[in-house]
């Protein structure tokens, strides 16, 4: 009988415990470790931050269907993992022991390293759910007392997609309300251009995402370094290409969000041989760290290198079928490994993504991920919004009926040649194993 925990109850450990209990032996047992009993849709974030979802909407309990699925399901969360003892400590002080472990945890949010940035302090978030309803009275309130907002993403951050889709559907709501000619707004972020997203663009994102901006009425500035935010104004250094301040920019804002930087959960941080200096887990091609070999992980937690060099700090995102695609090979390794074979299956990392700008959006199409690609495909127009709505019904019946791909899905991915997983006569995903 063999041991597997999952730690993270999030997109990609839910995802891992649903697919991993299709590759185990009668005997094994899977325990997935989260911290609160629901899941949550995180895509949908900047909806509920201005009204257009209730909370409730995008929650979806998971104690029913991890039963079904005959996994146990803990919701203390993770003090401490302890790789070279085979367990997980719990925040109560219980142990988990372990033969295999996926790490799914995510990131910690580090706004603490901008003066004044995030929930409770100056500036809203849409990276939780529970953030994302917060930020719902903060603009609430707002919209009785408009005046300039500031949206975007600081230095070092990795996860841009929503930080636009967030500045989009706001202008489209303020206009619902009538009020967006009482509201100049600014996009601010460390991209090197509008439209990189950490990944170099997609397509021709840059013209794609410049144009909906111009559109909007939204101006911009790139290269920017958020040195502190206060209740009225933001205060950005923007850099030249050496990296040098050429200019700083105090922006007036009554309502601002900023997307921050990752680094590792604590349960993490420090762990030699598991971690980088950050706090993300190391792994090789086959999501597999090379300290603790049975030590898995997917996910935001995962270490990529930046795509280049970039004036300002860039990270890489992790997107939801990147993240999908990291699962799969997972499960089937672990699969392998349980049957007493070698684990072959590598991520294609390939990303499929919808952005919602509330009255339309852009979807694009990259394979792999990560540049130079095979696929580099974007494009705009009202049915990406659509799209979105109906891949949000879709996903939470996916994790209702505990499934991570249901056949149709595989087919309609196959048809469309966009796959999940390679095996070792095929290129590596390029950047695994390294921080």
């Amino acid at each position: 009988m063999a041991e597997i925990v999952v730690l993270g109850a999030g997109l990609g450990g839910t995802l891992a415990a649903f697919e991993t209990a299709g590759q185990i032996r009668p005997e094994d047992r899977i325990t997935l470790i989260g911290e609160r009993n629901t899941f949550q849709f995180t895509p949908s974030n900047p909806w509920v931050a201005v009204g257009w979802r209730e909370r409730a909407d995008i929650e979806v309990s998971l104690d029913k269907v991890t039963r079904r699925k005959n996994i146990t399901f803990r919701t203390e969360g993770a003090a401490r993992v302890h790789p070279a003892e085979n367990r997980v400590e719990l925040n109560g002080g219980e142990s988990i022991p372990y033969d295999y472990l996926i790490i799914a945890t995510g990131p910690e949010l580090a706004f603490d390293e901008i003066p004044g940035c995030g929930p409770g302090q100056n500036t809203v978030s849409i990276c939780q759910t529970d953030h994302a309803a917060a930020a719902f009275e903060v603009f609430e309130r707002f919209c009785a007392n408009p005046g300039p907002v500031v949206v975007g993403a600081v230095q070092g951050a990795s996860c841009f997609g929503p930080a636009y889709e967030f500045a989009f559907i706001l202008d489209r709501e303020l206009r619902k309300r009538r009020l967006r000619s009482k509201v100049p707004m600014t996009f601010v972020t460390s991209e090197p251009y509008i439209g990189h997203l950490g990944l170099d663009g997609v397509g021709d994102t840059k013209s794609l995402m410049e144009s909906e901006l111009r559109h909007r009425h939204i101006k911009w500035i790139t290269n920017a370094k958020i040195a502190a935010v206060d209740a009225e104004k933001v205060v950005a250094e923007e850099v030249g290409a050496d990296g040098q301040t050429i200019a700083t920019h105090e922006l007036p804002s009554r309502f601002t969000m900023f997307l921050p930087a990752f680094r590792g959960v604590p349960a993490l941080r420090g762990i030699e041989g598991l971690v980088n200096p950050r706090g993300f887990v190391l792994i090789d091609e086959h999501q597999r760290n090379q300290t603790y070999p049975n030590v898995f992980s997917v996910g935001v937690c995962v270490a990529i290198p930046p795509v280049g060099k970039t004036p300002v700090p860039v990270g890489v995102p992790k997107t939801g079928f990147m993240i999908e695609s990291m699962v799969t090979a997972t499960a089937h390794n672990i699969g392998a490994l349980l049957r007493g074979e070698a684990p072959r299956a590598r991520a294609t990392w390939n990303a499929v993504c919808l952005a919602d700008f509330g009255d339309g959006g852009v979807a694009f199409v990259a394979q792999p991920q990560i540049p130079p690609r095979d696929v580099n495909w974007a494009s705009t127009g009202a049915w990406v919004h659509l799209a979105k709505v109906a891949f949000e019904k879709y996903f939470l019946r996916k994790i209702r009926a505990g499934e991570s791909e249901p056949f149709y899905e595989r087919f309609l991915m196959k048809q469309l040649n966009i796959t999940k997983i390679h095996h070792n006569d095929r290129k590596p995903a390029k950047g695994a194993g390294h921080g």
